[in-house]
């Protein structure tokens, strides 16, 4: 794997989170000065808007469309037992935070977490995948623990996925939450440069939450100063509704038509045109209107102004409009097929990923008999509804972290398990999270091809999808809360029977602590402000 170029690869430094965060216990922990890497996931608000957009969109259309994340095609490994001193410190631990209130998912007299979720992201060759996740505690309350492999592009040829999002309670397209769009993301230094799995785990600090609400009608003025979300629908209408929608609004309003018929029987200016001006516009005048036709951009940049034949039409041509990715990619078809005359853009994000679309149209005044058919249309301005949710922690509360611990302790393992065994039988949707429970192995095991020297293994059949899972200690089944010592990395077939089950965990020591400090030192950020404005 390439070293990566932009990350930063710097030792521990600073001083730790005061006693009152996490306890004293932390200070004496942190043995030696870990080597940690960060990279931005999005570099500014319009940015992470533009990506919780893209999930959002079409009713949670992408979302829906993802899979399970299968980074490497290789076959479920076999642990080897390994030495099971993997400690680096003395043990140290963050309280949880966030009790839970109100009901939640209950699984066979366990009560599932309100902490766990989903990470969505799109991988460098474009595919939609997912991991499982859950928010943690940290000083601002914006931090997510996952696996490694779920926020750097290890099988790839960039540092980190794209359109990085956590979901907690995802189901079916929905986001119960808000949606947290990933900012900045920390792991081991090894993990990023040498694909080491003994540090396959990742902490990612994310923006207050985002809620979509619909959509509202405004006027052009409120719609042409809104800084968030909006978009333009224009809707069929006759020719009497046109007729008084000039009248109230004018040419400068949001009525419009234009030509229906291919061949269009043009004719000269007539020479009473000036005179007569309104009237050729509004119903025609002996057998000769006034009206627009939609041409190509090229055409439209030759013709002049004015009212002379073929003079452009000013109000609405080449004029840039807002569009959802649906009606892209149908205008795009119809572009193809020759029946679509206008342009389409998209904009795009620092990593080449469209994340907003765009199509102008160009008209030109002709002279046209009145025999050929005009449609009307009325244009209606739309601004989205978003809504700042709050921070992470304080909206699902966040699991407590330890590190440094003894192996075979008990631990609750949830994830969002969704792949086939190796023998093809699948018995997992993804759809709703699954737990394991029971005490890890008493040893740490190695795995050489994923150069592992100290994974904590736990007896469960979970496949992929369950990636990032994170395995709690110490667990409140009242409460819904625990402390996180460990994340699902691997997948194991030790008898053999081309099932998995077994699952294995990168073992959280000091430096895993360390990591974790420096995340959860970034400072959370809002996308939106109060009026669901996007904040630049």
């Amino acid at each position: 794997m390439k070293t990566p170029a932009k990350r930063l690869a710097l030792p521990f430094a600073g001083a730790l989170v005061t006693s009152s965060l996490i306890g004293a216990s932390f200070a004496g922990s942190a043995q030696a000065a870990p080597d940690w890497s960060s990279d931005p996931l999005t570099n500014k608000r319009p940015e992470a808007y533009a990506v919780a957009n893209f999930w959002l969109d079409a009713n949670g259309a992408a979302l829906k469309k993802a899979s399970q994340y299968n980074w490497d095609a290789k076959d479920v490994t076999k642990l080897v037992r390994g030495s099971g001193d993997a400690a680096d410190g003395k043990p140290g631990t963050v309280a949880p935070i966030g009790g839970q209130s109100g009901p939640a998912a209950k699984v066979k007299n366990i009560n599932l977490p309100k902490t766990i979720g989903k990470v969505f992201f799109v991988t460098s060759k474009g595919e939609y995948r997912w991991c499982s996740a859950t928010s943690i505690q940290a000083r601002y309350r914006n931090l997510v623990a996952t696996a490694g492999h779920c926020v750097y592009d290890i099988d790839g040829n960039e540092d980190v996925m794209r359109n990085w999002v956590f979901v907690p309670g995802y189901y079916q397209g929905k986001a119960p939450w808000g949606i947290y769009v990933g900012q900045t993301a920390f792991t081991h230094y090894d993990l990023a440069t040498y694909e080491d799995f003994d540090r396959d785990y990742a902490f990612v600090a994310v923006y207050n939450g985002v809620q979509f609400a619909g959509k509202k009608e405004v006027v052009k003025s409120e719609f042409n100063a809104w800084a968030g979300g909006k978009w333009i629908e224009s809707e069929p209408i006759d020719a009497k509704e046109y007729a008084e929608g000039l009248d109230k609004y004018g040419v400068e309003g949001p009525y419009w038509k234009k030509l229906s018929d291919p061949d269009v029987q043009t004719v000269g200016k007539p020479a009473d045109a000036d005179k007569h001006i309104e009237e050729y516009i509004a119903t025609g005048r002996n057998g000769v209107k006034l009206t627009a036709v939609e041409v190509s951009e090229g055409v439209y940049n030759k013709a002049p102004k004015g009212l002379d034949n073929n003079a452009k039409f000013e109000r609405k041509s080449g004029a840039v409009v807002a569009i959802s990715l649906e009606e892209y990619r149908e205008l795009a078809k119809a572009k193809a097929d020759g029946n679509f005359l206008g342009t389409l853009t998209a904009t795009k994000d620092k990593n080449g990923n469209e994340i907003a679309w765009y199509k102008s149209q160009f008209y030109i005044k002709k002279w046209v008999k009145t025999s050929v058919k005009e449609l009307y249309f009325r244009d209606h301005y739309f601004i989205g509804l978003a809504k700042d949710v709050g921070r992470l922690g304080d909206v699902v509360g966040g699991q407590g972290v330890a590190w440094n611990q003894p192996v075979s302790q008990k631990v609750y393992a949830f994830g969002y398990p969704a792949d086939a065994h190796p023998d093809g039988d699948k018995p997992f949707t993804g759809l709703t999270p699954k737990w394991c429970y029971g005490k890890t192995a008493a040893k740490t095991y190695t795995v050489d091809a994923y150069k592992v020297a100290n994974h904590i293994a736990l007896k469960c059949s979970m496949t992929g999808g369950a990636d990032g899972a994170p395995w709690l200690i110490k667990y409140n089944n009242g409460k819904r809360l625990g402390y996180v010592n460990g994340v699902t990395s691997l997948f194991h077939d030790q008898d053999a029977n081309d099932r998995v089950d077994y699952n294995s965990s990168p073992y959280f020591d000091g430096e895993t602590a360390g990591v974790y400090n420096q995340a959860q030192g970034t400072l959370n950020a809002k996308i939106v402000s109060p009026k669901g404005e996007l904040l630049k």
